[in-house]
């Protein structure tokens, strides 16, 4: 399902809500998760819970076999040098938009002491050994790299060879509930901290963008990958490249949002984010095709009024609205999109019917389409944006000089004069 977030005056959007719940997500996800044993876990699941860019952290079971996965079972001292025993571990599963597999290994690293051999300080046996239990090929990859660097800082430290074990994951047992954010629950709870004090040389990071001006008014932020993004690549050449709105459209990795009041989850790109003032009014997760991310704009930008109505419920505007009447004698222009900001109709082809609705001889080429409407017992052909997919109106065989009339919704327009319609 597509992750939706939405602010508590879209839920009365119910039409809207079901389009887009109903659709199944297309994007490239970047949650991964790696299952670390460095001791008692307690402590372990709590630094792990405090990393940015952590999405969950569960302490529990892994690595042995003939032995039960409870507490009760490992603790025991027929298991406790038994080389088949579980280890306890903790399953981390985090966002690399916003932490890499190689920052996650480093903290894992740094937060105990690796070259102690099934123990930590006085925890002893085979439940408190060092592992690593990986789910991709890509992770063992960094896994080698990060060993290795770590056992050279080790070594130049006086220690001596990191005795951690790493296997592909077969099978993780989630602990039993007490055991979960066990030290959230009692701060004062055993931690011990057994770490050796030898730390990584950190790459500087690069500085943060400023956010200042999506702190102002409507904003609309696409968040994509550092790598290769599919979906991202699809959403450009589809959709935004038809883009001209006038809500400034910006693009952003997970990791350059500081500032801004965000709810989405960040580990699936493409995710497309509709602000005020800096805060999130409501997101979503993945590829959103060209309908859907107008008819999301048009509830961002228009909310529940007239022009909401009539782009998206085939609404028809009052005669002589006020609309029709600011746009029926504007200077030399063009009528644009209220949405896309595409150009839709120009004033050389306007022509006052005497209606009260804006007519013309004819659409900027390329712009609508038409598909037939008999709804109301009449038979009608309807005019819709081609970028946007909103409804503009209906098109007559009574225009002037025998040329058609195209009978256009002023509320769905925007007017850009001659010299800024370019």
């Amino acid at each position: 399902m597509k992750k939706l977030i939405l602010s508590l005056y879209i839920l009365i959007f119910p039409i809207f809500w079901g389009l887009l719940s109903a659709s199944t997500i297309d994007a490239t996800v970047h949650s991964e998760k790696i299952v670390l044993g460095s001791g008692c876990f307690w402590g372990a699941e709590k630094g792990y819970e405090s990393l940015p860019g952590v999405i969950d952290a569960v302490s529990g079971y892994a690595d042995g076999k003939d032995v039960k996965a409870s507490y009760r079972e490992i603790s025991k001292l027929k298991n406790k040098f038994n080389d088949n025993n579980h280890a306890e571990v903790v399953e981390v599963t985090y966002n690399k938009n916003l932490i890499s597999t190689e920052a996650l290994l480093m903290h894992f690293f740094e937060s105990h002491d690796p070259t102690q051999v099934n123990r930590q300080g006085n925890d002893i046996g085979t439940q408190y050994r060092s592992t690593i239990l990986y789910s991709t090929a890509q992770q063992k990859k960094v896994i080698d790299e990060v060993l290795q660097t770590f056992q050279g800082l080790l070594s130049a430290a006086g220690y001596g060879p990191i005795a951690t074990s790493v296997k592909p994951l077969k099978k993780f047992y989630k602990a039993e509930k007490y055991h979960q954010d066990y030290i959230a629950k009692n701060p004062n709870g055993y931690c011990p901290d057994h770490s050796t004090g030898v730390r990584f040389i950190r790459k500087e990071t690069a500085p943060n963008l400023d956010n200042a001006k999506l702190l102002l008014g409507k904003q609309i932020i696409v968040i994509e990958a550092e790598g290769y993004c599919p979906y991202c690549e699809k959403f450009r050449v589809e959709v935004i490249k038809d883009y001209f709105g006038d809500i400034p459209l910006t693009f952003r990795l997970a990791s350059q949002l500081d500032g801004l009041a965000i709810k989405s989850p960040t580990w699936a790109t493409p995710t497309i984010l509709f602000l005020e003032d800096g805060k999130e009014a409501f997101g979503f997760q993945g590829y959103l095709s060209p309908k859907e991310f107008y008819q999301a704009l048009g509830y961002f930008k228009l909310g529940d009024t007239e022009a909401y109505k009539v782009a998206f419920q085939k609404g028809t505007d009052a005669r002589f609205c006020k609309e029709y009447e600011i746009f029926k004698n504007t200077p030399d222009g063009v009528f644009v999109d209220k949405l896309s900001g595409a150009p839709l109709f120009d004033t050389k082809d306007r022509f006052n019917s005497s209606t009260g609705w804006l007519s013309f001889t004819a659409p900027v080429d390329g712009a609508v389409y038409t598909k037939p409407d008999n709804s109301y017992g009449m038979r009608r052909t309807e005019i819709r944006s081609v970028t946007s997919d909103i409804h503009l109106g209906h098109v007559f065989s009574d225009g002037p000089n025998g040329m058609p009339r195209y009978c256009i919704n002023a509320t769905v327009l925007e007017f850009k004069p001659r010299d800024d319609s370019s």
